[in-house]
């Protein structure tokens, strides 16, 4: 079991890191104009729905980084409303 929690937290980490870019590039920037806030909303849910389910198995490979993943996602939301919704 140990290998396959090794791999599922590899893949979370990787998963993770997709929007560590974006995020940073936005907050650097301040702008989020090429940004669609459509897709972060669609993550963020599908993050929630995957925290749930993680939590009901009791798998923390999967709810711990989709725990990560929606904390990014809202981030990024938030931003291309600080930045680009003001003006």
């Amino acid at each position: 079991m140990l290998l396959l929690d090794i791999l599922g937290f590899t893949a979370g980490f990787f998963s993770m890191i997709i929007f560590v870019p974006q995020v940073y590039k936005t907050w650097k920037n301040k702008s989020a104009k090429d940004v669609s806030i459509q897709t972060f909303i669609i993550c963020t849910i599908s993050n929630i729905l995957w925290v749930i389910y993680g939590i009901f198995l009791k798998e923390p490979a999967i709810y711990v980084t989709n725990i990560v993943m929606c904390s990014l996602a809202l981030t990024q939301i938030s931003l291309k409303i600080k930045y680009d919704f003001k003006k």
